[in-house]
């Protein structure tokens, strides 16, 4: 059972399902060139708030690989933001530490009401990986699933290849389902990875 939280900002009401930390196994499953990449990772996900607009992310995942490897091998850390996408107003901060320059009234479930289309509530993602990768995710929230896709990918020019993305959320019977595509190491988007996490 998911318990919600009463108190978050409207604009959170949407994701509200995703709160909390979440635990689980994943496969990886993929080919570039002649090498065959798979085994199964352990992946812990955080999702937070602190009273803004939007949630925290963290997340993290080690390697398990095949059966008689000694100890896991980690892979990546991630941190980042997850809110809905909606045009910034003189009553939002920013750029940078810059203030609001008007009073707004707080926002209603009514104001994030008028942000639904037909495929959901249209949603942004962006994420620092710890290997020095930027992502920037758009899409849509609609219920219990989500589907988002890189817009923009930045990364070191001594990483390796890695330019396009796709993610997928769904809670399904309690439990957090994800799969991740990837365009990386010369290879057209396809499959990569996939977890089940349970809350915790």
């Amino acid at each position: 059972m998911i318990e919600l939280p009463t108190d978050l900002p409207a604009d959170l009401a949407p994701l509200s399902w995703l709160l909390g930390v979440w635990e689980g196994t994943g496969v990886i499953e993929y080919t570039a060139g002649d090498h065959r990449y798979q085994g199964e990772f352990s992946h812990r996900v955080s999702f937070s708030h602190d009273g803004g607009p939007f949630l925290n992310y963290a997340a993290t995942a080690s390697f398990l690989g095949a059966d008689g490897q000694d100890a896991p091998v980690p892979l990546v850390a991630e941190t980042g933001f997850w809110r809905l996408s909606r045009p910034q107003t003189a009553a939002d901060p920013g750029p940078a530490l810059l203030p609001p320059t008007v009073s707004a009234p707080l926002r209603t479930v009514d104001d994030v009401e008028t942000l639904r289309t037909p495929d959901g509530f249209p949603l942004e993602v962006s994420i620092a990986h710890s290997d020095g990768t930027l992502e920037l995710y758009l899409g849509r929230i609609s219920g219990p699933r989500i589907d988002i896709a890189t817009d923009a990918v930045v990364r070191p020019a001594d990483a390796k290849p890695y330019s396009a993305a796709t993610r997928m959320y769904g809670l399904v019977e309690g439990h957090l389902l994800w799969a991740w595509d990837i365009t990386a190491l010369g290879e057209q988007l396809k499959s990569h990875a996939s977890a089940r996490l349970a809350k915790v």
